[in-house]
């Protein structure tokens, strides 16, 4: 009687170990590393309050909530790196992909925000404060 408790004590525990082993690797192997040139090109990057509309807060022409951003194929930001430092309080040097969001870089290489993927061509981030970046490829 205490051999099979045994045996099906064991047997639980090796049929949780297996779910989990598998689970961890089928979840790795759903997330995928894009190339970088797949980011390369011109963004627009919008600040906003968390209850604001974002697509009415890039209609208003008001530059301070609204910048154009370059993403280089050689993972360096161009263009409108100053404006998303400003929002940053740290001037943005590079930026790198990761499985499910994009990674903003300083200039010692470390990550100084992240912007989790919402969709294709759309990634968001929430600083300190509250307020919401927005990351929007533009029109090719």
């Amino acid at each position: 009687m205490i051999g099979k408790a045994f045996t099906y004590k064991a047997g639980a525990w090796l049929t949780a170990a297996f779910i989990m082993v598998s689970g961890e690797t089928s979840m790795a192997s759903s997330l995928r590393l894009e190339e970088p040139a797949v980011f390369a090109g011109q963004w627009q990057a919008t600040l906003s309050a968390a209850g604001d509309d974002r697509q009415a807060q890039t209609q208003q022409d008001k530059p301070s909530n609204t910048c154009g951003v370059e993403l280089r194929a050689n993972q360096t930001l161009g263009e409108g790196a100053d404006c998303l430092g400003a929002w940053l309080e740290q001037l943005p040097i590079g930026w790198f992909a990761d499985p499910d969001g994009l990674s903003i870089t300083g200039n010692e290489g470390s990550r100084i925000q992240f912007f989790s993927r919402q969709r294709d061509g759309l990634y968001l981030s929430t600083l300190k404060s509250g307020l919401i970046i927005t990351l929007e490829r533009t029109a090719r």
